[in-house]
């Protein structure tokens, strides 16, 4: 690093140039940090001829046009003109204007400055021997690099001011490639189409198209000629990291506890960062700040907690938000992960059964947590943060709380030890009391079904490995009448395919998948069971509501009801009853959300034909016969509603509309 200030310092130092130099790095690496904290400090202590260097600092991010450059160097000089100029310019025999000069006249009289020359020192702005600018971030300008290159090439050819150039020359290649390329494709293909080439069949159509833009638009070329002319060096920027972390660091001195931690912990950002792969200090950067917010809800609800943890959370931060801010996974990655303990069992799943579905966690732990021991490895409050910038409370203290729990009260279950522990690191005497509980959890249908089928597996593995002496046939008549007995108190699992994607088969022709199958089958009998007990509860609970809690049908109905086939799961005749005790207005209501939602949701509707036809039959029974009144005029619109929703062609084609 110094050989690079050293050698932009001979630049400066030059008596004569007519060339920039340009610094070369990645997004995010400290390039504008090395340029405040090193690289100016030193020009300014420069002096040449016994005056003093001055730099212009410009950042060209968002720049539309030429113009907001010359705004941008008028204020960082300051420097206004006036009507005296000429007689300065007479004085000192001078027949042009510098066009570093030419950039405040302009923008003086743009600002209504161009009056009272006591303001102006003349001899001052005039001179450019002393002036240093600088303009970053030129791959992120709006205006065309070619033009900013030109505009530049004014001060550098004409003025010889020394002149640094900041940009990530990757991206620029990818910026004038990329740029209006909807617009390119198109008259390439007009030039194409009119020279007869678009319909032969010698190359593919998008090399073709993508040559003659090249052919037309290459204005890569145009940038290499206008760089080959302007930038005499290019140095290529190679942070040094320990350095400018700790730099980092300094913005929070004023928190005691946390810089105390922080540069406790400075080798474990750093190699925190250098596993992310990237040279982005940027995401190092809110990473930090996120963890600032972490840290202080930590002390001031959790201020016991082990010094391992806060470690760990750090480390997960960083690496959380590099993993997701780069776009290296798609954050559906982490947002199915519930808690630490699904994100051991998928470790677990994926060294055990070698589940390549789940190979992103298994390297983004062994990376990020190489050689770091830790109980607690994900943190849901954390990623959460991250991922959508909210701090959820209810989020944090449940992971919290699972922390700090006490060392009985976090005693694990056998079956967890298979599922989520790290089993091969128990005993071999304690691993056959582990399998033993297991089985015995499972005989008496005390787990979940999921659970169940998912530990089947593994029971599979420890038998085929010989682990165990029980034979695949007997543990299936085991495991099938345990699930039996789970069915009656588990939940029904609704995300079936990523539940059992967390376990897979290890090597399908290293044996019989056929009690696996037969497990999978009675699973999902069980599961369809589960789902259909649930929607009774729920259709249950909803048109309970009726007619006594009408906003609360109303709520639960449009939340709950809109995609699942409720009426199926209700006694019609119950509906009737409650319906025909209901208010009239609440009568037309009713009517309105089940034929709005036969009309949007037909496939639902389907479902729910034979509860539907029988609803209307009771209706049409109760009303026959009846004196007219307006309950039974509205019932009897209701019975003709339903006509027509169980007619399946008009519903399709009211749908279709």
């Amino acid at each position: 690093m110094d050989e690079l200030i050293e050698s932009i310092l001979d630049y400066v130092r030059s008596d004569y140039t007519d060339y920039a130099i340009m610094i070369n790095g990645e997004w995010g690496s400290g390039k504008t940090y090395f340029w405040n904290n090193q690289i100016k400090k030193k020009i300014e202590s420069l002096k040449l001829n016994g005056k003093k260097f001055t730099t212009i600092y410009m950042s060209l991010y968002g720049i539309s046009n030429l113009e907001e450059i010359s705004k941008k160097i008028f204020m960082e000089t300051s420097q206004l003109m006036d009507k005296n100029l000429r007689k300065y310019m007479n004085a000192h025999d001078l027949t042009t204007i510098p066009e570093y000069a030419k950039t405040g006249i302009d923008m003086a009289n743009f600002f209504g400055n161009a009056t009272n020359g006591s303001k102006i020192d003349y001899e001052e702005f005039f001179s450019t021997d002393d002036k240093v600018l600088c303009f970053d971030d030129l791959e992120r300008a709006n205006v065309d690099v070619i033009d900013i290159l030109g505009y530049i090439n004014n001060f550098v050819e004409h003025d010889h001011i020394k002149t640094i150039i900041i940009c990530n020359e990757k991206e620029l290649s990818t910026k004038i490639k990329s740029s209006n390329l909807e617009m390119k494709t198109f008259i390439a293909t007009y030039l194409l189409d009119k020279q007869g080439e678009l319909n032969k069949e010698d190359k593919p159509m998008v090399e073709k198209i993508q040559e003659k833009i090249e052919h037309v638009f290459d204005k890569a070329i145009d940038y290499e000629r206008i760089k080959e002319k302007l930038i005499g060096e290019t140095f290529e920027y190679a942070p040094q990291f320990d350095y400018i972390i700790n730099g980092i660091l300094m913005r929070y001195e004023s928190n005691r506890e946390l810089i105390r931690f922080l540069r406790e912990n400075s080798e474990l950002i750093l190699t925190t960062f250098q596993k992310s792969g990237t040279k982005n200090l940027r995401i190092l950067k809110h990473a930090l700040n996120d963890f600032n917010k972490i840290f202080e809800e930590v002390n001031k609800v959790y201020p016991n907690t082990n010094n391992r943890v806060m470690q760990t959370m750090l480390i997960f931060t960083i690496a959380v938000s590099f993993e997701i801010k780069t776009g290296k996974i798609t954050k559906e990655k982490f947002k199915n992960i519930q808690d630490n303990e699904e994100y051991k069992s998928i470790l677990v799943s994926s060294r055990v059964l070698m589940d390549n579905r789940q190979f992103y966690i298994k390297e983004f732990d062994g990376n990020y947590y190489y050689n770091f021991k830790a109980e607690y490895r994900f943190f849901k409050f954390i990623e959460y943060y991250v991922r959508t910038r909210i701090f959820d409370m209810k989020i944090f203290k449940a992971d919290m709380e699972a922390v700090n729990a006490s060392p009985q009260s976090r005693k694990v279950p056998a079956y967890k030890k298979i599922l989520v522990e790290e089993y091969w690191k128990v005993q071999d005497d304690k691993f056959t009391e582990i399998v033993a509980e297991t089985l015995e959890e499972v005989k008496n249908g005390e787990l979940e079904l999921v659970d169940i089928v998912k530990l089947f597996e593994y029971f599979i593995y420890f038998s085929k490995s010989n682990l165990i002496n029980n034979d695949i046939k007997t543990l299936k008549t085991v495991f099938l009448n345990g699930m039996n007995l789970a069915s009656l108190h588990s939940s029904y699992c609704p995300n079936v395919d990523e539940e059992l994607g967390k376990v897979v088969i290890r090597d399908e022709k290293e044996y019989s998948n056929e009690e696996m199958e037969e497990i999978l089958d009675r699973f999902d009998e069980l599961n369809e069971q589960l789902l259909e007990k649930e929607y009774k509860e729920k259709a249950d609970e909803i048109f309970k509501c009726i007619p006594i809690r009408m906003e609360q049908f109303y709520e639960r109905f449009d939340k709950e009801c809109m995609n699942i086939p409720i009426l199926k799961y209700y006694d019609p005749f119950q509906v009737f009853q409650r319906v025909s005790c209901a208010s009239n207005e609440d009568i037309v209501a009713i009517k309105e959300k089940i034929v709005k939602r036969a009309y949007e949701n037909p496939e639902i509707t389907e479902e729910e034909m034979e509860s539907l036809s029988r609803l209307k039959n009771i209706m049409d029974e109760y009303i026959n016969g009846k004196d007219t009144t307006i309950k039974i005029v509205l019932l009897r619109e209701f019975s003709n509603e339903l006509a027509e929703i169980l007619k399946p062609a008009k519903v399709k084609s009211e749908f279709e509309k």
